[in-house]
């Protein structure tokens, strides 16, 4: 399995490896199914830019350490009601939030890594809330890094999934972060720290962030802010992981501490599972899975059909195809 953009899909030699779902989140295509350009034409109209793929290339790689799609779709579901309770002026249930971060929480701690979905890999009335909960995962798997404790990745994951909820109560982009704040503040079962998550998400130490022009802006803030640009680079820019960190490494110590940027960095996959790589000797290859050491992934060689770990291959580098 690997993750192409909709623009490389081949009818000929793919089929789904994962579903894509509409906006009701029902399974539009089964995995295992081909899509017939005129379908093709349908997904492309929902704004899905990415979708999961088995070809065979990619036969026998599982990404194992990603939310699989029904849990993602069910925490993407939970946020969208909230979302929309706070639009609608409803009496809003913080409850269900809460339980989606306590879930994140216990699926970033058991694993080494979480490889995140794309936002573009939903139907795009989906996308606001599928992009709550990737900023979150990212935030979480950065915290975990710096050795965050329970309480303090409680508060970085409510603040995060809920970073952009002043987009529900104003239409002037400007505004949201204070407007998103005083709404969580208002609530004593929300944290002031969650709160401020949502009100300094746009700030950077530089003092060219909004929308105060912050300089000493809290760590927990950047740590959503790196994630909520990385995010939007593969989701909006549809750039590749590797050209997201890149673009994310080049903000340290301008945009953001040195140390923020070198935790998430350490934390995130730059070449996540069925990424394909050219290794140093110039030969093909695909990554099969990420270990420990996750910027030293293993490769599959095209070519010769076997794997190399490069975490025990330190001078063999690899760049993207």
């Amino acid at each position: 399995m690997r993750l192409i953009n909709v623009s490389e899909y081949k009818y000929e030699t793919m089929v789904l490896a994962k579903p894509v779902y509409d906006s009701k989140k029902r399974i539009l295509i089964a995995a295992g199914k081909s899509i017939n350009p005129k379908v093709l034409d349908r997904v492309k109209q929902m704004g899905i830019s990415y979708l999961f793929v088995e070809d065979e290339i990619s036969k026998g790689i599982d990404i194992d350490d990603m939310l699989d799609m029904p849990k993602w779709t069910d925490c993407i579901q939970v946020i969208k009601e909230y979302f929309e309770q706070v639009r609608d002026e409803e009496e809003a249930n913080i409850l269900p939030v809460q339980r989606v971060a306590d879930q994140l929480i216990e699926e970033v701690k058991k694993r080494p890594t979480l490889v995140t979905i794309p936002s573009g890999a939903i139907d795009q009335e989906l996308q606001p809330y599928a992009h709550a909960v990737n900023v979150t995962i990212l935030s979480l798997l950065t915290a975990k890094k710096m050795s965050y404790n329970n309480i303090q990745m409680k508060e970085l994951a409510l603040g995060s999934i809920l970073h952009d909820i002043g987009k529900m109560i104003t239409d002037e982009y400007s505004s949201h972060p204070e407007e998103g704040f005083n709404h969580l503040r208002s609530n004593r079962q929300i944290s002031l720290m969650s709160a401020h998550i949502a009100y300094q998400h746009h700030e950077t130490i530089d003092g060219k962030g909004a929308p105060r022009q912050l300089t000493d802006v809290l760590e927990v803030a950047q740590i959503a802010g790196v994630a909520n640009n990385y995010e939007n680079h593969i989701s909006k820019e549809q750039l590749l992981p590797h050209q997201a960190m890149e673009a994310v490494m080049a903000t340290s110590d301008v945009t953001y501490s040195f140390h923020v940027i070198q935790a998430f960095s350490q934390a995130v996959p730059t070449y996540p599972p069925g990424t394909k790589v050219k290794i140093a000797s110039k030969e093909d290859g695909i990554v099969t899975r990420v270990q420990q050491h996750l910027q030293r992934p293993v490769v599959r060689v095209l070519s010769k059909g076997r794997d190399i770990d490069l975490a025990d291959h330190p001078t063999l580098m690899i760049e993207p195809m």
